[in-house]
């Protein structure tokens, strides 16, 4: 096996693990819900709040990323196991999603905690606005102190356009709210070189740094009727989460505070990104987004730029082009130097209208509350001199 790809390091809370200071938990069905009964795992929940509020008290942030509303409305309703129809995941995720939010509620507030359900469909993450719209509301909840739930809209999400798994889901969501750590818990402690349950000679691979086509052939399929992934969805929800610079670890769910052993250096695969959540984000902003238009700054927000602020609507002298928010625009200085890139705040017609205008009159001349920033500086990508 390549040697720059997988190394047979072991280490006890690992400073990928230490540093991180906001982590997105992704929880599997078959965690959450008995397999027999299809009620619940109510003690190992509560586990995994109280761990998450002990993360809260390191100062960390914390993103949950839950499956389980289908594996527990289908008991509910009574329907049979195995494969179901589109319509039955349906009905069966209204329900379970009302029992699944309640069992989240209840728990975290004995631990002090507030905790705020999102449900999120595969457009939610590909369209600018709607990816926009999400993420706002994640950094607020964040901001606010609050948990957020983030869910599949299984309820509305067709054959078509749904995820088919929580894992990738986690690293979309991961990669929105520029996450330092996404933890995925499963029912195995990591990747081994062939699925540990056929091959006894199966062995377990602690630290992956680039997912090479040898990482993807040892991924095995869905684990349980009640998971839709396996161990190949979190090879590529790998994939995307490294390559937003968002470090990725696989540990097991199968034990009480799952997350407490991740601390304590319990046996799991890390997945380590080359580059950090926000330099990677900027890269694809710099490179990867066509800008759809131009801002042109005068030189006291130059400056501003040049020193790590974000972009003020009152340092703006004129516009072009149609964008939408949420759209890459150029950033160009009065004599027209590109002094950058960045994803604009404000659609074209807002951005015309306030213009020049200090940030204290943006909410009475737009009728509505959107922010100071034209372009803020975790969104933006600037030339260096």
């Amino acid at each position: 096996m390549p040697q720059r790809a997988v190394t047979a390091e072991t280490s006890l809370a690992r400073p990928e693990w230490t540093r991180a200071r906001r982590v997105v938990v992704k929880i599997g069905s078959a965690l959450l819900a008995d397999r027999e009964t299809g009620t619940l795992k109510r003690e190992w929940l509560a586990s995994l709040v109280a761990d998450v509020a002990e993360l809260v008290r390191q100062g960390k942030q914390v993103v949950l990323v839950s499956s389980g509303s289908i594996a527990l409305g289908r008991h509910k309703l009574g329907l049979p196991t195995g494969p179901l129809e589109l319509e039955q995941s349906q009905a069966a995720a209204a329900v379970g999603q009302i029992s699944l939010a309640h069992a989240y509620q209840e728990l975290a507030a004995t631990s002090g905690l507030t905790v705020a359900q999102i449900l999120l469909t595969l457009g939610d993450t590909e369209q600018r606005q709607r990816y926009l719209n999400a993420r706002h509301t994640i950094e607020t909840l964040i901001e606010l102190k609050a948990i957020p739930v983030v869910n599949e809209n299984d309820t509305v999400a067709t054959a078509e356009i749904k995820y088919g798994d929580n894992d990738r889901l986690s690293a979309r969501v991961a990669g929105m709210v520029s996450a330092d750590c996404l933890v995925l818990l499963s029912d195995v402690d990591g990747l081994y070189t062939a699925p540990p349950n056929e091959d006894a000679r199966a062995q377990h691979i602690p630290l992956v740094t680039e997912i090479t086509s040898e990482i993807e052939a040892m991924a095995g399929d869905a684990g349980t009727e009640l998971s839709k992934g396996g161990m190949k969805t979190k090879i590529e929800a790998g994939r995307i989460a490294l390559g937003a610079g968002t470090n990725m670890v696989i540990a097991t769910g199968k034990v009480l505070h799952p997350l407490r052993a991740i601390s304590e250096g319990g046996k799991v695969t890390w997945f380590l990104a080359k580059q950090d959540p926000l330099t990677a984000k900027k890269r694809w902003i710099a490179g990867q987004l066509e800008p759809r238009g131009t801002l042109y700054v005068d030189t006291g927000a130059e400056k501003a730029l040049a020193g790590g602020k974000s972009l003020l609507a009152a340092g703006v002298t004129r516009v072009e082009g149609t964008f939408e928010r949420g759209d890459a625009v150029i950033i160009r200085a009065r004599d027209g130097r590109e002094l950058g890139r960045g994803l604009s705040a404000y659609a074209r017609g807002e951005a015309e209208r306030i213009l020049g205008r200090k940030s204290s009159e943006i909410a009475d001349i737009l009728g509505f509350e959107g922010g100071p920033e034209l372009i803020h500086r975790n969104d933006m990508a600037l030339h260096r001199k």
